[in-house]
């Protein structure tokens, strides 16, 4: 392996880009609360790990390359990111219930957050095409690659659990100040927004 000091520095400014799994986190943190923050987090990262091992054994690269394939993955994940979005935009009209209402739906939100979050990111082909071309910029030539493969793949997953850990945190804390109703139309309505412009954006996103 070469640079891995160096591929741990782009991998931090790559996390720190927003991205789908940043507008779950966000709003699940925001409408859930900390443990919604944090069980998304935890399905992102399953789901990167099995990038990680789909990238090891060669699965990420067959994909790539087949633009059928990457085509299935892509309308399944931007279809997943639309509907996320269209949900978050319906549940605006549930904004004036009561907080009896509100405590329920909360606790349904919760049970799901995982599921949000593993399924934003597995779905997305374009985090397997990073995998691919990403990786291979810091292994030796010729070098057998499922060792370094793994740990890179597991060191870029360490880092978006410690980023997300604390964005969710600092989310968590600015909580109590949002949680006027105004404010969460507001926020949920510009997230629900941005799901559905990513889920478009993937949605026309070529096969390399």
């Amino acid at each position: 392996m070469e640079n891995f000091y160096l591929f741990v520095i782009m991998c931090i400014l790559l996390i720190l880009l927003p991205g789908p799994d940043t507008a779950i986190a966000t709003k699940n943190t925001l409408t859930v609360g900390r443990t919604g923050g944090f069980r998304t987090m935890f399905g992102t990262c399953c789901a990167l790990l099995i990038h990680t091992l789909a990238a090891v054994v060669g699965l990420s690269a067959i994909i790539v390359k087949s633009a059928f394939l990457f085509s299935i993955f892509k309308y399944f994940g931007a279809a997943y990111l639309v509907f996320l979005g269209i949900k978050t935009l319906w549940a605006l009209r549930h904004n004036k219930t009561a907080a009896t209402e509100m405590t329920a739906e909360s606790k349904y939100d919760n049970k799901s957050c995982f599921k949000q979050g593993f399924l934003t990111n597995l779905l997305n082909p374009k985090v397997a095409v990073f995998f691919l071309t990403f990786l291979p910029q810091f292994v030796d030539s010729g070098s057998d690659s499922f060792i370094p493969f793994l740990i890179m793949g597991i060191t870029y997953t360490l880092l978006t659990a410690l980023w997300f850990l604390f964005y969710i945190y600092l989310l968590n804390q600015i909580r109590i100040f949002m949680n006027k109703p105004k404010t969460q139309v507001l926020m949920e309505g510009i997230t629900g927004t941005i799901l559905i412009s990513f889920g478009i954006k993937l949605a026309l996103e070529k096969a390399h």
